[in-house]
This record gives structure tokens, C-alpha cells and sequence, in this order.
């Protein structure tokens, strides 16, 4: 890649610091309740507090009379973690009251709003044109203008039945297509999306052309394979050198272990810390994992043309630098309200680079 980082890195540091700031604000707006944090106080509606995704995938759908988890995940193009939306008391999901059936499948059940749904949504809503509006005072109007006017360009070109958001991950971490037999949302050809819908896009399609022919997914390539070597990385440092969650690695490194891809053993040297070690086989999908992305992007220069590259890859280089602290404009965005919950952890020293958006809430490190 002649010393740049790879296009989807580019996508993935843009997306995730934008979904950080939104959920930041939307933190900071919204009475909430966490597990480590607890409630806000004097709370009378305190959803347990998920990420952006879950607007993408669920609420943005979802009304007080409710809609059918089927045509839910219909409108959403993907599928949402229906139970946990429940649970952290955002929705209700229970049979239709005028269905006669004796048992109706859980596919005709209503999806309904609840009073804590209903304002999240209302706080939700207008926060993406509120963050794009930071974003181009921030980093230049004409930059940002620039950079979704280079992502539109992409993805009117793109299967119209992708979703705003990327997919909940899957098995083996991988990321979901759409059902090809769906007809197309609404949203398919709208040059209005938000920033983040353009984004998620174009990085869902490098994302699905890359595991059509990987057998890892895009995010443990991107993510956990990408740092470790031969040599040994201790495993305590994997969440500093990746920017996801301990949970994320484990499920990663639980394939990777799977497939003899790496090890984990205690430190030669005697210390007390366990070594995530590649194998010989691992070394090599490794360098496959970086060929295939010099070949995606190398297609994409020949489908789109080398031109609509150029143009989606100088807004991104410009706003993610050397993707380090200190280099990367990105880190502006990550700067949380100081009786937030990312006020009371580690700041990142590094973006994702792949999103591991799981059904914990989905954050874009896995959180």
C-alpha cells in the first residue's frame, strides 16, 4: 500500500469516531443506566445505554403501535438483538393482540416503542446533523463536503439493499449481507444519509467482497491477526494495540486458536503475563489477509475508477493522519463529557480498525 493505510482502516477510523462523539452526546443527554455506572439520578425513564447502531437497526423503526419483528428487520435491512432491546427497556416484543392465531410464529409478534424508547428517540434523531455540524467546524466544511460527496459517489453504485449500519456481527465474527430477496429500503438512492449510513456502506461492501474470499472475517484480520506475530504480543496489550474490548479479542482469539492460527502460552521470559504467539500457518493468512486488501482496493479502482478513489481516500487521509494520537485529527472526537463512562476508562491510543459492532449494545470497540 506504498506506506498509506488500507481504504477500509480509513472508513473504519472515520465511523468509529463518529459513532464515539454521537454516543457521547447522546450519553450525556439521556437519562440512562449502566452496568459499571449505574443510573442517572432522578432518572424517570433510564434505558440501559446502548451505541448508535441500535437507532440504525431497531428504534429509527419502531413506533408506539408498533411494527412486526419480521417487517422490522425488513425496513433495517439487518437484524437487531431483538431480546436485549427488550430487556434494557427500550422496546416491548409481544404477540399481536388481534392476531387469532393459538400460537402466531415470534416473526408476527409487535415491536413496540416504550415511554424510555420513545425519548431516546427524540434525542437521537437530530444528534447526526448536530455531529456532522462539529465535524465541519472542526475539520472544514469543503473537507467534509468533500468526503460525502466522494462516499455518495460510491454508493449509488453499491447493492441498494445494504443497511445504514454495519450488521451486528455474526458467527465467526463475520458480518451479515442482506437478504437479497428483500426489495430495496427506501433510504437506497438517498444522497441525504447521514455520514455515518455513507460510511457503514461502503465499508459493508469492502467488508462482505473481503470475507467472500477469506476465511476469517475482516474484523479479526483487521483487528487481532494485523498485531500479533510470531515473537509474541502479551495478551494484556492486545486491547491497547487494537482499540477493541477484552471481550472482542477473546471471541477472536478464540477462532484463531480454533483454526491453529495462534497460541496462547505464559511468557518465556517467566513473567506472569500470558503471550498470544502466530503459528506458521497464522504468518501466512496473515500476509494473505494483506494481499486481499491490495486486491479488493486494486478492483475498486478498476470498478469505480482510480478518480473516485483518489477522492474518497484525501478527506479520510486527512482526517485519520498515521492513525496514532497526536496525528490523527480523529482523536478530537473521542474526547468524552467528563461524568461519562469513557471519562472513567483508559483513554484509546489506537481506532479500530475494523468496528466489532456486537449484541452487548453495539459499540463500535466492542464495549
Amino acid at each position: 500500500m506504498d506506506g498509506r493505510l488500507p481504504l477500509p482502516t480509513l472508513l473504519s477510523h472515520a465511523l468509529v469516531a463518529f459513532t464515539i462523539e454521537f454516543d457521547n452526546e447522546a450519553e450525556h443527554r439521556i437519562p440512562h443506566r449502566t452496568t459499571d455506572h449505574g443510573i442517572t439520578a432522578g432518572a424517570l425513564y433510564a434505558p440501559w445505554l446502548v451505541s448508535m447502531a441500535m437507532w440504525f437497526n431497531c428504534m429509527r423503526f419502531v413506533t408506539a403501535e408498533g411494527v412486526t419483528v419480521l417487517h422490522l428487520e425488513h425496513l433495517a435491512r439487518t437484524k437487531t438483538n431483538l431480546p436485549g432491546m427488550d430487556r434494557w427497556g427500550y422496546v416491548t416484543v409481544q404477540p399481536d393482540p388481534s392476531d387469532s392465531r393459538l400460537k402466531p410464529p415470534r416473526s408476527a409478534w409487535l415491536v413496540r416503542s416504550t415511554a424510555a424508547g420513545r425519548m431516546v428517540q427524540q434525542v437521537w434523531q437530530p444528534l447526526f446533523a448536530v455531529i456532522e455540524q462539529r465535524w465541519e467546524d472542526r475539520f472544514g466544511g469543503i473537507e467534509i463536503h468533500s468526503l460525502r460527496e466522494a462516499l455518495q459517489a460510491i454508493v449509488v453504485q453499491l447493492d441498494p439493499g445494504l443497511p445504514d449500519c454495519l450488521p451486528i456481527l455474526g458467527y465467526g465474527l463475520l458480518s451479515r449481507p442482506p437478504d437479497p430477496d428483500l426489495p430495496p429500503p427506501e433510504t437506497a438512492s438517498n444522497p441525504d444519509l447521514p455520514l455515518p449510513a455513507l460510511l457503514a456502506r461502503v465499508l459493508l461492501a469492502f467488508a462482505l467482497e473481503f470475507e467472500r474470499e477469506s476465511h476469517l472475517s475482516l474484523a479479526i484480520c483487521a483487528n487481532i491477526l494485523r498485531v500479533l506475530n510470531e515473537k509474541g504480543v502479551r495478551v494484556r496489550d492486545l486491547p491497547i494495540l487494537t482499540g477493541v474490548s477484552k471481550p472482542s479479542i477473546s471471541m477472536a482469539m478464540g477462532i484463531l486458536r480454533k483454526f491453529r492460527l495462534a497460541v496462547v502460552e505464559k511468557s518465556s521470559d517467566g513473567g506472569p503475563w500470558q503471550v498470544a504467539h502466530l503459528t506458521p500457518k497464522g504468518c501466512e493468512v496473515q500476509e494473505t489477509y494483506r494481499r486481499f486488501l491490495q486486491s479488493i482496493e486494486s478492483r475498486w479502482q478498476s470498478h469505480f475508477g482510480n478518480e473516485a478513489i483518489r477522492r474518497l481516500r484525501e478527506p479520510l487521509e486527512l482526517l485519520v493522519g498515521s492513525g496514532e494520537p497526536g496525528s490523527c485529527p480523529l482523536f478530537e472526537c473521542l474526547v468524552p463529557y467528563s461524568d461519562g463512562w469513557r471519562a472513567l476508562v483508559r483513554k484509546p491510543a489506537a481506532l479500530p480498525h475494523y468496528p466489532m459492532v456486537l449484541h452487548r449494545g453495539g459499540y463500535p470497540d466492542g464495549s
